[in-house]
């Protein structure tokens, strides 16, 4: 068996091909696109002998995995961060990265990566697309609360953007360009509000048959919408063989440091999927104000739920139980204790 490490870049792929006992038996690149991916299967083909090949994870990994395995290789994506650990290199070019890929390859130790079916992909792909065009609305009226206030004119109303809103801003008298660029955020805002529509109403309608969503909506703090997000960003929930481990992936686990009668809770791992930890991080907010959870997350003596902070960082969960080493926040405990499980 060949084992063929590979180093993706914008306009190649290096590969290095290693036999069973590490002596190399070809080092070359390709084109990373279709037609390139083929004329390597079919170079590498003449050595009549069955592949494993490791590409790190990033942009374009998979698309090289996908292709390649149309042609009979065996592809796995390896974690760039553990990679790193497992190897650490003095000096690093692409080739001596494809070099390493493909001796982890062949001593079996590539940290491969779950990757997700096409199915799963298209559910995150509309969900991570809904949230870029909700933060460039949120960019956009904030840039036009902006213009307000450089020209001393606060927003006397809580909504901006409704109907009074509209009447205000159509009633201001702003110099240029600002005029200008304040009308030119608005009908960019009116689309946006369009797409956003658009996307959410088939969001529900795929969600409706989602084998998911129906349990995490009756979590406190989550609607359909983020329950879809949730949903997509942990695609199959029966690879983490227990709860712990679905939290851990998250990367909501504080960090902790050990040593002797010392015990401390540094910051947050934030390792894993950034869409996950925002979604789970905003449906904790939201439960903030949920009667189960709003005395637990007030501030002591003013009995405001607007601040999420626990009452004390040696807090219990909502059943009892004190926090364990490694844990996730009390934040993030409720929501993913209820994790829906596999069928």
């Amino acid at each position: 068996m060949l084992h063929a490490g590979l180093d993706l870049s914008r306009r190649r792929l290096d590969f290095h091909l290693l036999d069973e006992h590490g002596e190399s038996v070809e080092v070359g690149a390709a084109p990373p696109d279709a037609d390139g991916l083929c004329g390597l299967a079919a170079r590498v083909g003449r050595h009549r002998q069955p592949l494993r090949a490791a590409i790190e994870s990033m942009n374009g990994a998979r698309f090289v995995h996908d292709q390649l395995e149309l042609h009979g290789w065996d592809v796995e994506i390896a974690d760039a961060v553990k990679v790193k650990g497992l190897a650490p290199l003095a000096c690093k070019t692409d080739r001596i990265d494809a070099w390493v890929l493909a001796e982890l390859s062949r001593r079996d130790l590539v940290p491969a990566i779950w990757l997700p079916d096409p199915t799963v992909r298209a559910e995150r792909e509309r969900a991570r697309f809904r949230l870029h065009l909700v933060r460039h609305r949120s960019s956009l009226k904030q840039r036009v609360h902006a213009s307000l206030l450089t020209h001393g004119k606060p927003c006397p109303l809580s909504d901006l953007f409704g109907l009074r809103g509209r009447d205000l801003l159509a009633a201001l008298q702003l110099p240029e360009p600002w005029a200008c660029d304040v009308a030119a955020s608005l009908r960019l805002i009116d689309e946006l509000n369009r797409e956003i529509a658009a996307g959410e109403a088939e969001l529900r309608r795929l969600g409706a048959d989602h084998r998911y969503v129906a349990l995490l909506t009756t979590i406190p703090g989550i609607a359909w919408v983020l329950a879809y997000t949730i949903a997509a960003e942990i695609g199959d929930i029966a690879r983490f063989p227990t709860p712990r481990k679905l939290v851990g992936s998250t990367g909501l686990c504080p960090r902790v440091y050990q040593s002797g009668a010392s015990d401390r809770r540094g910051p947050l791992s934030k390792n894993g999927p950034r869409y996950l930890r925002w979604a789970l991080i905003e449906a904790t907010t939201h439960a903030c104000t949920h009667p189960l959870y709003r005395e637990r997350y007030s501030e002591p003596g003013n009995g405001s739920a607007s601040s999420a902070a626990p009452r004390s960082p040696r807090s219990t969960s909502p059943a009892g139980s004190p926090r364990r080493s490694g844990t996730c926040s009390p934040t993030t405990a409720p929501l993913l204790r209820q994790a829906p499980r596999p069928p």
